[in-house]
């Protein structure tokens, strides 16, 4: 059973026709299939506010539905009483025969029928139109920026060159890593009728470095070193992000043996203290050395040492 008419339209009992008219066109544009592609439930709400329409704005068919002579459906019934009875009490007189339409005036053509498919349809191109009028922001673009390994950890400013030969400078942030995205507001897509630039979306690709590994905020490094500095120890020169520093070496250090640097490794942004740099010894026995050569024939250590005490390939 189709459900009443005027509570599909959202509208009382007693609405004009053009209320009727308005709520139609309203729920219609809502619920149109063009605008619902594959929504079940939105078409079979159309066909029913279709119906709805088609049955209130038909002057005689409502009559007979608010006197109980047919149903939603259009379907006959048969009212307790009488047709005659129901017809000639208040709540009926007013669809008795006039000269004019059902509230006492003559109909126009809007009371006479609801509004046709070109009627919805005008509208709805017409909002369309006025929608497309209206200022708009411009499109969010997306581009890729290759940082250089010490321009992510300290810090810099660096130039994206655009398709259409246009530059822009992006201040890196220090810290930042390959995947995060900066915005810039106002370089993207330019807007329409006067709305706002869209943003430029920078997806950053942090370039390797020749000496240093990123490890969290930390920065590790090899540092070659003689095997003179490695026995007795003393000042040497390092390269760090920040510019090169004097380091002392313990004497007797071993390949692999850790320096650590505090606050030499990457200054992330918004953090209050930079990571570290570890320096790892490589010790480099170099070119030939006739010298050193001869004095290991003949060196005795004081205290002999297997470096390779406790080795075993396992059973």
């Amino acid at each position: 059973m189709a459900a009443d008419p005027y509570a599909t339209l959202g509208v009382p009992r007693d609405a004009t026709p053009e209320a009727i008219k308005q709520a139609y066109r309203k729920l219609a544009r809502q619920h149109h299939p063009d605008l619902n592609p594959g929504n079940p439930d939105a078409e079979a709400r159309f066909k029913a506010v279709a119906a709805a329409n088609d049955l209130l704005s038909d002057p005689d068919r409502r009559a007979r539905f608010d006197r109980g002579e047919i149903d939603a459906e259009g379907q006959e019934q048969r009212p307790a009483g009488g047709y005659r009875r129901y017809a000639e009490e208040a709540a009926g007189e007013r669809y008795g025969p006039r000269a004019g339409g059902p509230y006492g005036g003559p109909y126009t053509d809007s009371q006479a029928g609801g509004p046709t498919p070109d009627d919805i349809f005008a509208e709805f191109f017409e909002a369309r139109r006025r929608a497309q009028a209206a200022p708009h922001r411009g499109d969010d673009e997306s581009y890729r920026l290759a940082v250089p390994f010490l321009s992510a950890v300290a810090g810099a400013t660096e130039v994206l060159t655009l398709p259409d030969g246009r530059t822009l400078s992006v201040k890196i942030p220090p810290g930042v890593e390959t995947g995060q995205v900066l915005r810039l507001r106002g370089q993207g897509g330019a807007g329409w009728n006067g709305g706002p630039a869209g943003d430029a979306l920078i997806e950053l690709s942090v370039q390797d470095h020749p000496l240093y590994r990123r490890d969290g905020n930390d920065l590790r490094m090899d540092l070659p070193v003689t095997l003179k500095e490695a026995v007795l120890g003393g000042a040497v020169e390092v390269p760090t992000p920040f510019g090169a520093l004097r380091v002392t070496l313990p004497p007797h250090s071993d390949t692999g043996r850790q320096i650590r640097l505090r606050g030499k490794g990457v200054a992330a942004h918004g953090t209050r203290a930079a990571g570290d740099l570890f320096l790892t010894l490589r010790v480099m026995v170099g070119q030939p050395d006739a010298a050193l050569e001869a004095f290991l024939r003949d060196w005795v250590p004081e205290h002999p040492n297997d470096p390779r005490a406790g080795l075993e390939a396992g059973a």
